[in-house]
């Protein structure tokens, strides 16, 4: 029975993950701040949620937002916040390095593992046509290079690991409720199902990649 770490577990799409994988026999322990107080940005409740705990065959980390107190994202970067561009990368950047940091303890180093970050495909600089939304882009391509470095990293105590960013695509949940109609949107369900079948397909090989739901390479 794989062991599964879910952080983030309250949202839309860890929700959906964590029953998804449940759905399939798995033992999961989820976190999340709203049932157990666990805040992503505060170092100390990360290290003290996460230390000692495990090892884990997979670890997803599906926190973040794209709307943080109430700070829609920039049409252009004339109406750039200070304090908003800091407040999305405390959350979508910070938070999941300070997950990462642990990535040496949480998963088995003779055994294959996985930890997944939930990123987003606004996150690829390459990719980027349009302009607009700078703080959450920023923050996304950080978690990026976040995702690349620990990768490298862990890859020389844990050789059978694989750490990945990965793309959910647009999911009907309250994250993104205010911009559905701009793409075709997917219930959490259908994106927990396709992000756990890329996740399945992945191993050493990938690691320091970014997917798709599709399993797709998304270049950085």
């Amino acid at each position: 029975m794989d062991k599964v770490l879910i952080l983030g577990a309250s949202g839309g799409i860890g929700a959906a993950l964590a029953d998804g994988f449940e759905a399939r026999g798995a033992d999961v322990h989820r976190l999340s701040r709203s049932e157990d107080g666990f805040d992503v940005t505060d170092q100390g409740a990360v290290a003290a949620h996460l230390s000692g705990k495990g090892p884990y065959d997979r670890v997803v980390v599906a926190t973040g937002a794209l709307e943080i107190g109430a700070a829609a994202p920039e049409k252009t970067i004339k109406g750039l916040s200070a304090q908003a561009m800091l407040d999305q990368f405390a959350l979508n950047a910070v938070g999941p390095a300070l997950v990462l940091s642990h990535a040496h303890s949480l998963l088995d180093r003779d055994a294959p593992g996985l930890v997944a970050v939930l990123s987003a495909r606004v996150g690829s600089i390459g990719d980027n046509k349009i302009g607009g939304w700078i703080s959450y882009r920023a923050a996304k391509a950080a978690v990026n290079q976040v995702v690349r470095t620990a990768s490298i990293e862990l890859a020389r105590t844990h050789k059978r690991a694989a750490v990945v960013a990965l793309h959910p695509g647009t999911v009907a949940t309250a994250f993104t409720e205010k911009y559905l109609g701009r793409h075709p949107a997917v219930e959490p369900a259908q994106a927990a199902a396709e992000l756990i079948a890329v996740m399945d397909a992945l191993g050493p090989g990938q690691t320091g990649k970014f997917f798709d739901y599709s399993g797709a390479e998304v270049p950085w």
